[in-house]
């Protein structure tokens, strides 16, 4: 049998290819005016020691762009220096000892995306070695003490791969017991077509866990094996 030969897409419009390249590399930053009004504090703490000199949102701009650029803190602190420095800005940078100590108690709010039409949400979890011995260890000598384990149970949307709902428990639970929690974490204004499980989920405590939401009165259950599909 022949190999069938890799298609090739030869490239007309350099032009905008080319064009399309170079803007990869542009960079545009936009500061709000109401961040930079509040990018200092003036508030007094009323407690023994200096009181806080950045807000959380200042603290909160140098943290994005380390994310988003990968950098220490140290060059994160060179960064805001210098883009200060071609806007204009004459306000003070965190440096960083500063970033390292606020970002451990600094409040982030993730803000997800609804689901949009009716949700599919498909349940699963995964287990993970918090101490104990190696498995080559294991096998050469055999094992002196047990390991522990924790287990992360997550809710996932179908379509977009958000995750929609997630639990955390030891490995004395099994997944389809954790099941109600995770469904009650999905919001209210979301309509609940299918609740999908794989083989680690036992059917009849599948099934009575999800009927006992509110959000599963006519979503459809199903547990899908290997050679198998039971639903509901």
């Amino acid at each position: 049998m022949k190999k069938q030969k890799k298609q090739k897409y030869r490239i007309r419009n350099w032009h905008e290819y080319n064009a399309a390249l170079e803007a990869r590399g542009s960079l545009t930053l936009w500061i709000d005016e109401a961040a930079l009004q509040g990018w200092q504090c003036w508030d007094k703490s009323g407690r023994r020691g200096a009181s806080r000199t950045y807000t959380d949102s200042a603290v909160l701009c140098a943290l994005t762009l380390q994310a988003v650029y990968r950098l220490p803190l140290r060059a994160t602190v060179g960064l805001l220096s210098s883009l200060f420095s071609l806007m204009q800005l004459s306000l003070p940078i965190p440096d960083s000892s500063t970033l390292c100590r606020r970002r451990k108690r600094l409040a982030v709010e993730l803000l997800a995306s609804l689901p949009k039409g009716r949700l599919h949400l498909v349940v699963d979890a995964s287990g993970f070695k918090v101490y104990g011995e190696g498995e080559w260890k294991v096998r050469q000598h055999g094992w002196s003490k047990r390991r522990t384990w924790r287990k992360l149970h997550l809710g996932v949307d179908e379509k977009s791969h958000e995750i929609v709902a997630a639990v955390a428990s030891t490995n004395d639970f099994r997944d389809d017991e954790l099941l109600g929690n995770l469904l009650e974490q999905v919001p209210p204004e979301i309509e609940l077509e299918q609740v999908s499980g794989d083989n680690r989920f036992q059917a009849m405590a599948f099934m009575t866990a999800a009927n006992a939401t509110r959000f599963c009165k006519s979503a459809r259950l199903v547990l899908r094996y290997r050679r198998a599909v039971a639903q509901s």
